[in-house]
């Protein structure tokens, strides 16, 4: 394990990689990430969950096809290098229509994942623009009916460093007992 893996140091030097080296990355690290997001709740304890691994390059040309469809100038970088992360892990979840209420279900697998990938050393990202073309990029990814994506993460080594994430004060996101009431306990 890297250095620094003390669970409030890794919440916060948790940044979006976006940019990954090639470099094929162990499986025992994979396995690693896939734990951790098998440990998270979910609603009502369903564990509804699953994951697809993807290192086909294949694959993944055919999804990035559409990922740059949905083009957005913030992100150039990742949306033409996309399909070069050595590993994707797709989060899924069994079940109708997706839902924000379905998310709740998903959403923490990806998070802890995520805290799993930059505990490993690894970068990685929640990416969701594949959404805007949800049928095309699930049918290139093989997932079966029933079942829908929420997420691709594309892991792999950084190019760039760990560091703090940049965030505002946090007395401008909370609130006591009403929607803008300071919270003076911060």
């Amino acid at each position: 394990m890297p250095e620094g893996t003390d669970v409030f140091e890794v919440i916060h030097t948790t940044r979006a990689m976006r940019r990954l080296k090639p470099d094929p990355v162990p499986d025992e690290l994979i396995r690693n990430i896939l734990l951790a997001g098998q440990a998270a709740a979910s609603g009502g304890n369903t564990q509804r969950w699953r994951f697809l691994v993807l290192k086909d390059p294949e694959i993944k040309k055919k999804v990035q096809v559409y990922y740059k469809k949905a083009f957005d100038e913030t992100n150039e970088y990742l949306t033409d290098h996309y399909h070069e992360a050595p590993v994707w892990i797709v989060a899924c979840l069994e079940g109708a229509s997706p839902t924000r209420s379905a998310g709740s279900s998903i959403y923490p697998a990806v998070q802890n994942m995520l805290l799993a990938a930059r505990a490993l050393g690894l970068g990685a990202t929640l990416t969701t623009r594949h959404l805007t073309y949800e049928k095309e990029t699930e049918a290139a990814m093989g997932i079966p009916p029933g079942f829908h994506s929420y997420a691709i993460l594309p892991i792999g080594y950084p190019m760039g460093r760990f560091g703090p994430v940049a965030r505002g004060p946090l007395a401008d996101v909370v609130y006591l007992d009403g929607w803008g009431k300071p919270y003076p306990g911060i």
